[in-house]
């Protein structure tokens, strides 16, 4: 391999051969790798540049557990080709540019002459469990976190390990004010399963109704008991900032309830605080076996999420990590501006961690400057260099390759201005990328985690 004299390339090039572990992702484990050519241009991320551009549909496509037939992917493709030209220039656009050279050799723009054979092009190598594989290790991507409720039969319990993404309890969603009860109602009484969609789409009825403290507890108290604790590593929730996370009392509980049909504001943060905080109780008896991760900084709009935090929910965040020392929580940030202030509460809490650049954060200029400030701020153990967020495995490679880039150039300031080494910024790299998710997370080589398995099997 020829090394390239530019710093940034040459710590690009010796980035891209640490191994890494993806601490976040949505990959299905029955099928890893994008099913046509909507997986890799309509990434949900991409809807959202392809919408402000004028494109007339901004809602995802079908999701989990069902998946867009041919129909629906088409309409959607050939809907969105004329909008292509006016989001090149954006970071992804960027990343479907390289995946596509570089996984495909597809080196054209993609148009309504031509995607019909980039779509087939796909679609050829969807059902191909080997070069879903080839595209991880392209990447040298060791092991990734996955949802636990897509890891279906465990046919790639090779490449995954699993995060619970049930109830989202603190979560708010576009025009409602009963979230977090109905998000318990649909976890009451039923093994772990999926999250509800992000969106204004009606909601399925649940099983089972909330109706009082009694029914708040054993609702909970099924909730972490089923937790599937030593097949997953975390859970994952996230925390509205427009919630005040106060600590009400039964009464107020119970008075909100009541008001249920007729809720607003002032209810949801009840229902939403009291169910969290008694969540956390139960879980910190499981903190030696699960992390709690959170997103941070995304709140609803109509079809997806704006970047937006108050400065009072970083206070109680602190405040509620710190009246549970015995449970790990780790955050995914959608707020450049929040960064500072978070890694302030990482330096004092020696619970809480970062975790990569989420959603609003996953922009060049935003991951150069949250990856810089923790640089200077954190030890190496206390955050985690990458995670994709990716629902396909070519996504995990373009996602990657964006994050590296970033980092590349952050460690060649460091190294120019003599702060440290290029050997030892390549080393602290590989220690965000690889080393820390292992130590926060316990994330293993795969064949670790067939021994650890046995192990407990055996312990059992």
């Amino acid at each position: 391999m020829v090394t390239k004299a530019n710093p940034v390339e040459r710590l690009d090039e010796a980035l891209a051969a640490l191994p890494v572990m993806d601490a976040h992702t949505h990959l299905c484990g029955p099928h890893l790798g994008a099913r046509g050519l909507h997986d890799l241009l309509l990434y949900h991320m991409l809807i959202s540049d392809l919408y402000a551009a004028g494109c007339p549909s901004g809602a995802r496509l079908t999701e989990f557990p069902k998946w867009p037939d041919r129909e629906e992917a088409h309409r959607r493709i050939a809907e969105a080709i004329p909008f292509v030209p006016l989001i090149r220039n954006t970071s992804g656009a960027w990343m479907v540019r390289r995946l596509l050279g570089d996984l495909y050799g597809w080196h054209d723009p993609v148009t309504l002459d031509n995607w019909r054979k980039l779509d087939d092009l796909v679609r050829e190598r969807a059902d191909d469990p080997a070069w879903h594989r080839q595209v991880l290790a392209k990447a040298n991507i060791r092991r990734a976190s996955a949802e636990y409720a897509r890891r279906g039969a465990g046919e790639a319990d090779d490449c995954l390990q699993y995060s619970l993404e049930w109830g989202m309890f603190m979560r708010c969603q576009w025009g409602e004010y009963d979230t977090a009860l109905y998000e318990l109602e649909r976890a009451w009484g039923r093994p772990p399963q999926g999250t509800a969609p992000i969106g204004t789409a009606k909601r399925p009825a649940s099983e089972r109704t909330i109706r009082s403290l009694d029914d708040t507890h054993a609702a909970l108290d099924h909730y972490v008991e089923s937790i599937p604790y030593g097949r997953v590593i975390s859970t994952a929730m996230h925390l509205s900032t427009d919630i005040d996370y106060c600590l009400p009392g039964s009464d107020e509980v119970v008075a909100a309830l009541k008001q249920r049909s007729v809720a607003g504001p002032a209810e949801r943060d009840i229902y939403a605080a009291y169910i969290a905080e008694e969540f956390f109780k139960r879980l910190e008896r499981h903190g030696d076996k699960i992390v709690f991760q959170f997103s941070l900084a995304a709140e609803p709009l109509p079809f997806e999420t704006g970047s937006r935090i108050r400065e009072k929910t970083i206070a109680q965040l602190a405040q509620i990590i710190a009246r549970h020392p015995r449970l790990r929580f780790q955050c995914f940030l959608a707020s450049r501006h929040a960064n500072q202030s978070l890694c302030t509460l990482c330096r004092e809490l020696p619970n809480f961690s970062l975790a990569g650049y989420w959603w609003h954060n996953f922009f060049p200029q935003s991951i150069r400057e949250v990856f810089a400030e923790r640089l200077d701020m954190l030890p190496l153990n206390k955050h985690v260099g990458f995670f994709s967020d990716a629902y396909c495995v070519e996504w995990v490679y373009g996602k990657w390759a964006m994050v590296r880039r970033q980092m590349a150039q952050v460690l060649a300031e460091r190294v120019g201005a003599g702060q440290f080494s290029f050997d030892d910024a390549v080393k602290m790299a590989g220690h965000l990328v690889y080393e820390t998710p292992r130590t926060l997370l316990g994330m293993k080589e795969k064949d670790e985690a067939r021994k650890a398995e046995g192990k407990s099997k055996t312990d059992n």
